[in-house]
């Protein structure tokens, strides 16, 4: 087995033989293998990835760490698996999966008892919310990706560009460039739409004075990467361009604030303080950032009250907003490592005002 999952035989909670991994980025997360079905059961000293013949023959070369089996009936085949390790007791994850899904797979166990408890959940979120440096390498990629990208659709933005087109230009400069998808919709929107945290593309057309935001991010080797910036289209107001300060500032009072032994809700609290003492208080209502890895959204959420303690090794993002309904808004997001004293940021791209057209 590899060190992962060596890791994760060692922490099975206490009075099960062996876990079965069902969630699609927990199976890649420990085998490095993508697919869209399959089962992994880990037991204190082997472990085991169950695959239908859609996927066998990429698996074995894939997955050196554990025994591909595959089965043409799972719940045969997982039976006599459990049978031949005399396994008695097994830990399901409490997410990942739905409650029918949950029930469909104590069915197939038969008499083997399930654990249904966080232990799990909690063991894998230990693991997974510090990268390795191999993870670490696969995000920056796809934040260079989402960067060039980027900068080479700023030339396209004039007056009269819908929104909607934007988006589909953006996402094919993304997949050119080598990623494997996008990382999520992206947002690419203007004027009044931009006062709405997850506005979705339309058919709105640029105008003179919009501000226009780009939430982004691109997919890598199943590890995602996560930008935003605020430009301005055409000249743009004394209103607009205190707002836009506000949340530069606030961000990076918020970036400052990120270090080891931090914990999570303190950064929050550094970002927000700032942007209520300006004035704009009630204006930011999401949480200032969240971890990015194999899940675009990942522990640990950089939310108020949060007493997660960061560590080095976590990759988190930092972006709070300001949103004007009926206006617009303003929110600047970058993608940071935490170190011992400090942060690294992934994202090079300018965050001064840039006004295009």
């Amino acid at each position: 087995m590899n060190a992962s999952l060596e890791i994760l035989a060692s922490m099975l909670p206490e009075g099960a033989d062996a876990a079965l991994i069902v969630s699609e980025t927990n199976r890649r997360y420990f085998t490095g293998f993508a697919s869209d079905a399959g089962y992994l059961l880990v037991t204190r000293h082997q472990s085991f990835l169950l695959v239908d013949s859609r996927y066998t023959e990429a698996a074995q070369r894939a997955v050196p760490d554990s025994e591909v089996i595959e089965f043409r009936k799972l719940s045969e085949t997982l039976k006599e698996l459990l049978s031949r390790m005399e396994i008695q007791c097994v830990a399901l994850e409490g997410s990942g999966f739905t409650l029918n899904e949950a029930h469909r797979i104590e069915a197939m166990l038969g008499d083997v008892e399930t654990l249904k408890t966080s232990a799990l959940d909690e063991a894998i979120g230990k693991l997974r919310i510090i990268k390795t440096t191999a993870e670490v390498e696969k995000i920056m990629r796809a934040q260079r990706i989402t960067e060039q990208a980027l900068t080479e659709l700023l030339p396209m933005v004039k007056e009269g560009v819908m929104e909607k087109d934007l988006a589909l230009e953006l996402e094919y400069k993304i997949r050119k460039l080598g990623a494997d998808d996008i990382s999520f919709d992206l947002i690419t929107i203007a004027g009044k739409n931009t006062s709405m945290p997850h506005g979705v593309p339309g058919m709105y057309r640029i105008r003179k004075g919009d501000f226009i935001t780009f939430d982004v991010g691109a997919l890598y080797d199943g590890y995602h990467s996560d930008m935003t910036r605020t430009y301005a289209f055409g000249e743009v107001s004394e209103k607009q361009k205190r707002v836009y300060r506000t949340v530069m500032e606030a961000q990076q009072i918020g970036l400052d604030a990120v270090r080891s032994g931090v914990r999570a809700g303190e950064v929050d609290d550094a970002a927000r303080s700032y942007i209520d003492q300006a004035g704009f208080s009630g204006c930011f209502g999401h949480s200032t950032g969240h971890g990015v890895g194999l899940d675009i959204h990942e522990l640990p959420m950089v939310a108020a009250g949060n007493e997660t303690v960061l560590q080095s090794g976590m990759v988190l993002t930092v972006e709070p907003g300001i949103y004007l309904k009926g206006e617009f808004g303003v929110r600047i997001e970058d993608t940071v490592i935490v170190t011992t004293d400090g942060m690294i940021n992934l994202c090079t791209l300018p965050k001064e005002l840039i006004v295009l057209g």
